[in-house]
């Protein structure tokens, strides 16, 4: 059998972050492995459709941000035959994520920390794979090709489900929220700290279209099919996000600064955008995108004030 669902992780709320099953042949991968606290809701899928923990194969993280890998090891735990996919350098994180844990509760704190992402452990070193530029795995007789895409995290990579001529997308392709789909298509970068480069963001989105897939898997949120549309926005949004920090950076200002400069800038921007594809905006809409133009914000502040190699 051959079969792909999505499901609603409800990170946060509702439609704001997705994993997918897909098994081939009784062999079972789960992309993305979001919080400890959406394992239950990752088990009782697999369950809805007959199948049992044992026969998941592979647990795949497209990078360690906590919101796509939190849950990796309580579904690694509940799963005793799976293997953790990771970028090599997402996969030392997966094998000892004593630093990120601590660096993610310094943002946090201790109480918020544990209500967005539970508890995080280290995963047997033995039961976690790293993967290679454009290495390939097979589940049944389906290949998933990865392939290393810096842009948004050095640690990211996506998976091309060539069977299905699906490409999972982590944070690589951008934000779909189904809540501002409500008029034309309207998608959403992520730029957030502390790796975005502009260039390679955008070399990332071209490449993701240059596979032609017949759909993208999003992590935040869903499946599209419509790649060229996203990555024709996601292409604009990363210029101009590129033109930002750059402009940053020859201001010479203080990151704090530009935080605040950049954060006015991408909610103008915002406004602006779904004005153009004929999406009224609400209270609702604005405070969905809130967290995400910080976090924008912040990344391109970083980038503008990160030492030049």
């Amino acid at each position: 059998m051959s079969r792909l669902v999505t499901i609603d992780c409800e990170y946060v709320m509702p439609q704001l972050a997705a994993s997918y099953l897909r098994e081939e042949g009784g062999e079972v991968a789960f992309i993305e492995a979001n919080t400890a606290h959406s394992v239950p809701k990752l088990l009782a899928a697999l369950k809805a459709e007959g199948l049992s923990p044992e026969q998941v194969k592979y647990v795949i993280i497209t990078h360690v941000h906590l919101d796509h890998a939190g849950g990796a090891s309580a579904l690694m735990r509940a799963c005793p035959n799976a293997t953790l996919l990771a970028h090599p350098r997402a996969a030392k994180h997966a094998i000892d994520p004593e630093k990120l844990v601590a660096s993610a509760k310094k943002v946090y704190g201790e109480e918020a920390f544990d209500a967005l992402y539970g508890t995080i452990e280290a995963i047997d070193a033995t039961r976690v794979r790293s993967l290679e530029d454009g290495e390939t795995v097979h589940l049944g007789n389906a290949a998933f090709r990865v392939f290393h895409t810096r842009g948004h995290a050095n640690h990211h990579f996506v998976v091309h489900d060539e069977a299905k001529n699906v490409v999972f997308t982590g944070d690589a392709f951008g934000l779909c929220y189904p809540a501002l789909q409500r008029a034309q298509r309207f998608a959403y970068p992520s730029t957030s700290p502390t790796d975005f480069d502009g260039p390679a963001a955008i070399d990332v989105v071209k490449r993701v279209v240059a596979l032609k897939p017949a759909a993208v898997g999003l992590t935040h949120f869903g499946l599209f099919e419509d790649v060229e549309v996203i990555g024709d926005q996601l292409v604009r949004w990363l210029e101009l996000s590129t033109k930002l920090a750059e402009e940053g950076r020859a201001s010479g200002d203080e990151r704090g600064t530009l935080e605040q400069r950049f954060k006015w800038r991408l909610d103008q921007e915002f406004e602006l955008a779904a004005a153009q594809a004929g999406l009224k905006l609400t209270d609702q809409d604005r405070q969905l995108i809130r967290f995400d133009a910080e976090l924008n914000g912040q990344g391109l502040a970083v980038a503008a004030t990160k030492p030049l190699k």
